[in-house]
C-alpha cells in the first residue's frame, strides 16, 4: 500500500469527521473538506466521487490497519476468542471519535455496510460461520 496515498486519504477522512462534528452531512461541501484536509479539490476527486465515498474509504483504512495489527499479534487469539474480542475493542477504541461522529449524524449505514462487508470477506468461509451468525457477531 502506498503510504503517501493512504496518508492523504486519511487526512481527507479525518477532515470530514472534523466538519461533521459541527455540521450536518448534507451541509458539508468538498471545498470545505479539501481546505480542512490541506489538499486541493482535484486531489479529493482523484480519490473520491462523494464525501460518502471518503467516509467509507476511511473505515476501510481502519479495517486494514486492524488486520495488520491482527497479523502482528497472533497471540491475541482467533476470531471468537475472548482475548481477541478485547484486542479488537481496544483497537477500535482508538477510532471512537470517527464511530461516534458517524452515529451522531445518522450515518449508521457506513458502519453497518463496512462491518458486514468485512465479515463477509474475511469470515464467511471460516469454519462454520453462517452469514446470520457473522452479522450478529459484528453487531
Amino acid at each position: 500500500m502506498d503510504t503517501k496515498n493512504t496518508f492523504t486519504r486519511m487526512c481527507i477522512g479525518e477532515a470530514v469527521i472534523r466538519l461533521l462534528k459541527n455540521n450536518n452531512y448534507d451541509k458539508i461541501r468538498v471545498t470545505a473538506v479539501a481546505r480542512t484536509a490541506g489538499v486541493s479539490r482535484m486531489t479529493f476527486y482523484k480519490y473520491y466521487e462523494t464525501i460518502y465515498d471518503a467516509l467509507t474509504d476511511y473505515l476501510n483504512i481502519i479495517i486494514s490497519e486492524y488486520l495488520d495489527e491482527c497479523s502482528r499479534n497472533p497471540d491475541k487469539g482467533s476470531f471468537l476468542d475472548y482475548s481477541h474480542i478485547l484486542f479488537a475493542l481496544e483497537f477500535f477504541n482508538n477510532y471512537r471519535v470517527f464511530f461516534l461522529t458517524l452515529a451522531s449524524r445518522g450515518l449508521h449505514s457506513i458502519l453497518i455496510s463496512g462491518i458486514n462487508d468485512f465479515m463477509l470477506k474475511y469470515y464467511v468461509n471460516a469454519k462454520d460461520y453462517s452469514v446470520y451468525r457473522l452479522y450478529c457477531y459484528s453487531g
